[in-house]
């Protein structure tokens, strides 16, 4: 779990949380989304406020997109449609009306840009856990958000896929300035990716630099560390 901590994440760049099962990387993850709440201290996203605000945490989560490493996915839906919901708010929920044209058009690029543009049509279901999995990626890209959190978002694919999605993000990050925060246990994938790696152990962070500098040293220190037991857990 997670003590005190005092991060900030700079605009354009690709950061890589690192650690041992169970240090609270998914937790600082659901801090920087909204979902859960630190018992002491704030967080702020550029452009909204403190997330402790409701009107700041509603602007913030409309320029946030989230991949999750569950998938999170309504299997009896086409790949489409489940990409889709990743707009539900732009339109009126109660709305009985087909998805505008507009925004099925920025779901079948999302599909494209995973490259599963010819499963659009496919009962969600019936993918193999990697096409699941970049489904997932898909629906949080077609937000075209300003910050990207992934918790393990490349945990169901092959690491020739992981590769490939993982240079998406740097294009989108060039090309759109986006902020991505991700998760990964795959330390060579988080060397080839991240302009910046945060390494947690004992409920801090025991590295914070560039890929670079992440070397074998770095790397013992971040993992050699058992994590804190639940009665030692501190605040976000």
């Amino acid at each position: 779990m997670l003590g005190d901590l005092s991060l900030s994440f700079v605009q354009g760049t690709i950061t890589v949380l690192v650690g041992r099962s169970g240090v609270g990387k998914s937790t600082l993850m659901g801090a920087l989304n909204g979902l859960v709440s630190p018992e002491r201290g704030t967080v702020s996203v550029a452009g909204a406020g403190r997330l402790d605000d409701a009107r700041s945490l509603r602007e913030a989560r409309r320029h946030t997109a989230t991949i999750f490493q569950d998938h999170a996915l309504i299997d009896r839906l086409p790949a489409i449609d489940n990409v889709l919901l990743g707009l539900a708010d732009m339109r009126h929920p109660l709305s009985p009306l087909p998805w505008p044209r507009s925004l099925r058009l920025r779901a079948a690029e999302a599909l494209n840009e995973v490259g599963l543009l010819s499963r659009a049509t496919a009962r969600t279901g019936q993918l193999s856990g990697g096409e699941r999995q970049r489904v997932g990626i898909a629906r949080a890209l077609a937000r075209r958000p300003r910050l990207l959190l992934g918790d393990e978002p490349f945990a169901s694919v092959d690491p020739l896929l992981a590769r490939q999605l993982g240079a998406e993000f740097r294009r989108l990050v060039v090309r759109n300035g986006l902020t991505v925060i991700l998760v990964l246990h795959q330390i060579p994938l988080a060397r080839a990716l991240a302009d910046r790696i945060i390494g947690l152990a004992d409920g801090g962070v025991a590295f914070d630099g560039t890929a670079a500098g992440f070397d074998a040293e770095a790397e013992h220190a971040v993992f050699s560390h058992p994590c804190i037991s639940s009665s030692e857990t501190r605040s976000v």
